[in-house]
């Protein structure tokens, strides 16, 4: 349901809740939200329960989502009822732009891992991030074209890097996209399975466990459940 309170000296929770994500996602872009109070009653929220599906693999949606609190699962179901995941998503990312944007029935679908509190973006806040916002467009295309690379690059080393090389880019993807801060020893937390990290790089759950053994055992990184601890 939409939250578009507002007083006149501050913006509405749900705008200030989108300068928040601009910031973090794009922050080379010039927002400022008391400029942009326009887009509140354009925006809504909706909360997720655990294990709630956002949306269905093959299903057509009709808005772009920011992660506000909690964490989305994004996967692949095959028609075997194998799951690959593809990325966990926690605030403040953006996802399902895509699916949105070419009005194409999604290839994947999303579930909230935890209680989860979702922004929902659909046309008419598009259409004014996209007229009314400088700059936008153009950041929303970096952002795009950076995924893509790292999708190409994850390709690329499928069919030509060893297994260490997959895993390494794996956690490096997973890494640009946490909004983890380090803790107090200077560790960051990447919320992952080896199950997620072994669909990601494509190699056997053995072969992830070996190697993070290795790792863990050179001081390179930490074991914890659910996650994998780097240094920043």
């Amino acid at each position: 349901m939409p939250e578009n309170t507002s007083s006149a000296s501050s913006p509405s929770p749900l705008a200030a809740a989108l300068a928040r994500v601009l910031g973090s996602n794009f922050p080379q872009l010039d927002w400022q939200a008391h400029r942009h109070e326009a887009i509140a009653p354009l925006l809504s929220a909706r909360l997720l329960s655990a294990g709630e599906l956002l949306f269905a693999q093959g299903q057509r949606t009709s808005a772009f989502y920011a992660v506000l609190a909690g964490e989305i699962e994004t996967r692949f179901t095959a028609e075997d009822g194998r799951v690959s995941a593809i990325e966990m998503v926690g605030a403040p990312r953006l996802f399902g732009f895509a699916a949105f944007a070419t009005q194409q029935p999604s290839r994947y679908e999303a579930l909230a891992t935890c209680p989860t509190r979702l922004m929902l973006l659909g046309h008419a806040a598009y259409e004014y991030l996209m007229d009314q916002v400088p700059g936008f467009a153009r950041a929303l295309l970096r952002e795009l074209a950076l995924r893509f690379d790292g999708t190409l690059q994850l390709l690329e080393s499928s069919r030509h890097a060893s297994a260490a090389e997959r895993l390494t880019l794996a956690l490096r993807q997973l890494r640009r996209h946490s909004s983890a801060p380090p803790d107090a020893q200077g560790w960051l937390c990447l919320r992952t399975t080896q199950a997620e990290l072994a669909a990601l790089a494509q190699v056997s759950r053995q072969t992830v466990n070996e190697w993070l053994q290795q790792q863990a055992g050179q001081g390179l990184m930490r074991l914890g459940y659910g996650c994998v601890w780097l240094r920043a």
